[in-house]
């Protein structure tokens, strides 16, 4: 049996439910793909698929199976590409995971340069505020705001974004425009943002000189994911204290106003995270450096 054609076979298998697709896929017969199968479930003595004349599915034992051995195949192509890599530019595939704006606003509208510099990569970008796990979700690196809490991983700061805290002019209208932070805390209404997972909401640290206060004041709406969060602000749910980039625009055209404006808080610190067991291939590596450089150059900062 050649193994690793028959471990490519059953992760095709299992990813595409079916040894058609499988068989065309890799330019094989039907039923060489079907032996392939069937020579590797006798090495291993268990059943990896059930089959019936309509689906294909993994077993509990497949399913085990295909999630260590879709990792040892990735680790097999990268180190083939990585060699490639090293002779000419990077090509193959990258997953990466980012926060929804960041994602929406910041990254993919600079991803032409990216593009024009690096034609023979492929990108896949997980977009979502929940967290990830590197190794279960196979993703090779994940762009992430704040204090990265597991210190099992590396992570590589790139940059820091800056807060604003605002509101629509007809929210300040009805509620008035709050002079010091603390009348956020008894006056005000805020829209909150929860972290996925934790439910956690962090308080609004603002500073002025040797003054520092902690807000948490009270909230109708509270939201998981950053562009809802930023809808709430613009439906006049509420004060947002939110990241620049994201208010922005709305600032410029009149939606939203700035407000408290001679206090200021912490910034996101943004860092690249990585597993510390993997080694930084060339692909990586090409998407960190450009990364930096387009935080490098970005006015929002």
């Amino acid at each position: 049996m050649d193994y690793f054609l028959a471990a490519k076979a059953f992760v095709s298998v299992a990813e595409t439910g079916s040894f058609v697709k499988t068989a065309a896929m890799l330019d094989l017969p039907r039923n060489t793909v079907t032996k392939l199968i069937q020579a590797l479930e006798a090495h291993l003595r268990v059943k990896l698929f059930h089959r019936t004349t309509r689906r294909v599915s993994l077993t509990n034992d497949g399913a085990a199976y295909y999630e260590r051995m879709s990792r040892v195949l990735d680790e097999w192509h990268e180190a083939e590409a990585d060699l490639t890599d090293a002779h000419s530019a990077p090509r193959g595939k990258l997953r990466v995971d980012m926060g929804t704006t960041m994602a929406s606003i910041l990254v993919i509208p600079a991803l032409p340069d990216f593009r024009r510099k690096y034609p023979d990569l492929q990108l896949d970008i997980g977009i979502s505020d929940r967290p990830v796990n590197l190794v279960h979700d196979r993703v090779d690196c994940v762009v992430r705001g704040g204090e990265i809490a597991d210190q099992s991983l590396i992570a590589r700061h790139i940059g820091a974004l800056r807060f604003v805290t605002c509101a629509t002019p007809e929210y300040l209208s009805r509620h008035g425009t709050p002079s010091h932070p603390s009348d956020l805390q008894e006056d005000h209404v805020l829209v909150r943002y929860f972290y996925a997972g934790s439910g956690r909401k962090a308080p609004i640290e603002y500073t002025k000189g040797d003054e520092r206060i902690l807000v948490q004041g009270r909230q109708f709406l509270a939201v998981n994911d950053s562009n809802a969060y930023l809808a709430a602000g613009l439906a006049g749910l509420g004060v947002l204290h939110t990241l620049a980039f994201m208010a922005q625009p709305h600032i410029d055209a009149g939606r939203l106003v700035p407000i408290l404006q001679e206090w200021s808080s912490p910034p996101n610190q943004i860092s690249i995270v990585y597993l510390p067991n993997r080694h930084l291939s060339a692909r990586v590596r090409v998407f960190v450096d450009w990364m930096v450089e387009l935080f490098q150059k970005a006015d929002y900062l």
